[in-house]
């Protein structure tokens, strides 16, 4: 493994800048150790060999003049739910087959302005759906850690599976990830990786392909809190042809990762001590607060009264939005198409071939809960507990708390091909119980690794912070990684 690979995004800027390396040099070092690893992983679905060196190269000449952008030379992986212009935007499905976009996304576009190089698009959910990256056409993402001791293979994570794994194994310096649910900080906490979800109208959704359009959001996955605030730095930013895209200046987030948290009010939210949460989850969650604490923080229990119906509503507001969205998917005008005998049997069969069966059920899901006799029974119900629960945050945040810190998921990583879960798929919404009521309410929210399970496997924690106050969430993140003070780099096995 080239030393390149293990700097950190900061240190690749500081080393481009300084003239200690090329950018091509950092990119072939990736993209060799992506050639030797993805095979195992199966993080990436398409290498961009020829593009990522020309970038690069353009990246060099631009440093050599002095005029590289803040990301210049810097190489990423892109999930495949943004369009990349020319190349492989499939969001993870049969159904979008040899689709290549002749546009590009809001974010990919600010990120190649900056300089960035794309190495190329990474596995993730079919749609973005699903807790594991089981639900990719193209197979499951295999999670770079391991339990002590064992060769068995665990789940990154989902949906943003193959960006967490990417970012972990050292196959990118920093990924983009979409979160409906938790699909950036689940597979974060899976992988020892810091995973931004940022407020709800930070990021543009223009071309990126949608799940749940009042839900999705965009942010970075990255190893360290100060890459994360440098790339979510770029990726953010106003955009006219997104009517969410919220019109606020960017701030310098990597300014703010050492501010530190002295007299900050964190809360601890009482809803979230769940019946059966692993021991080793709660030590974790105490060993955070005291941390916190130790640096200047004030500790103050508070109640979300209305979290236990946070998951019940999400399963019901997110399948209704997807259902919409993807009606739009009818082997027409591109994609798959699996002829019949008629127009209506042509769509019967090309959605049956071209949806997973997991993308299927929430399609089923959403128009039932959409039909008629059954709207006002489900769906207006579910917006108004989304109404409460946003209400609940409110109320907390009047009150004089800044932050809020939770565990980011119930567990560590679990196996692939898990029984229980796949006899059950409620077992696998629950991993998305920490994490939902933040897109609920529109909120931002950051996973950093703090802690190893009994097994050395990685375990996340969350805070939670105020609309567009990301940079609070930097600083405190910051302070939990640099107390927690521990290496997440997997063992190599693959």
């Amino acid at each position: 493994m080239s030393d390149l690979i293990k700097l950190s995004l900061a240190d690749i800027q500081k080393g481009l800048k300084a003239k200690k390396f090329s950018a091509s040099e950092v990119t072939s070092a990736y993209l060799n150790e992506i050639d030797a690893s993805n095979p195992k992983l199966n993080a990436y679905v398409s290498i961009e060999n020829e593009q990522a060196l020309s970038m690069a190269k353009a990246s060099d000449e631009k440093l050599a003049k002095g005029t590289g952008g803040a990301l210049e030379g810097v190489p990423l992986g892109i999930k495949d739910l943004f369009a990349t212009k020319g190349s492989h935007t499939q969001a993870g499905s049969h159904i979008l087959d040899g689709f290549k976009p002749e546009y590009e996304s809001f974010i990919t576009n600010n990120l190649w302005q900056d300089g960035a190089v794309m190495l190329g698009k990474l596995n993730m959910d079919e749609f973005a759906m699903g807790s594991s990256n089981e639900t990719s056409y193209y197979g499951a993402v295999i999670n770079p850690h391991r339990a002590s001791g064992s060769n068995k293979d665990l789940v990154p994570g989902g949906s943003s599976g193959g960006s967490a794994a990417a970012v972990s194994a050292f196959l990118c310096a920093g990924a983009t990830a979409t979160d409906t649910g938790g699909s950036i900080r689940q597979p974060a906490a899976f992988t020892g990786t810091v995973g931004i979800k940022p407020t709800y109208g930070r990021c543009s959704r223009w071309g990126v392909v949608a799940f749940a359009s009042s839900l999705d959001q965009a942010g970075p996955i990255t190893r360290t809190v100060e890459d994360s605030a440098l790339m979510l730095s770029s990726m953010a930013g106003f955009d006219k042809l997104d009517s969410t895209s919220v019109d606020l200046a960017v701030p310098d987030f990597a300014a703010a990762i050492e501010r530190g948290v002295k007299g900050l009010r964190i809360g601890v939210p009482k809803e979230y001590r769940m019946d059966g949460m692993p021991d080793e989850i709660e030590k974790l969650w105490q060993q955070g607060l005291a941390w916190l604490k130790d640096e200047g923080a004030i500790i103050k229990d508070i109640s979300l009264p209305h979290t236990k119906y946070a998951l019940p509503a999400y399963y019901i507001v997110a399948p209704a939005e997807a259902s919409s969205n993807l009606a739009r998917y009818d082997g027409v005008k591109y994609g798959l198409r699996v002829n019949g005998d008629s127009i209506d049997e042509m769509y019967e069969n090309t959605r049956a071939k071209g949806f997973g069966a997991e993308v299927q059920r929430r399609v089923l899901i959403g128009t039932y809960v959409l039909s008629a006799g059954y709207y006002d029974a489900y769906y207006v119900k579910a917006q108004k507990v989304r109404t409460l629960i946003k209400r609940d945050f409110e109320t907390v945040f009047n009150d004089g708390i800044d932050a809020i810190l939770t565990p980011a998921t119930p567990s560590a990583a679990f196996g692939v091909n898990d029984q229980e879960m796949k006899a059950d798929p409620v077992k696998m919404y629950l991993n998305d119980i920490f994490t939902v009521t933040v897109n609920m309410a529109g909120l931002p929210a950051i996973a950093v690794p703090a802690g190893k399970d009994k097994a050395g496997l990685p375990l996340g924690l969350q805070l939670i912070g105020k609309p567009f106050d990301e940079e609070t969430l930097f600083a405190a993140g910051r302070v939990i990684e640099r107390s927690a003070g521990l290496d997440f780099t997997p063992k190599k096995w693959w």
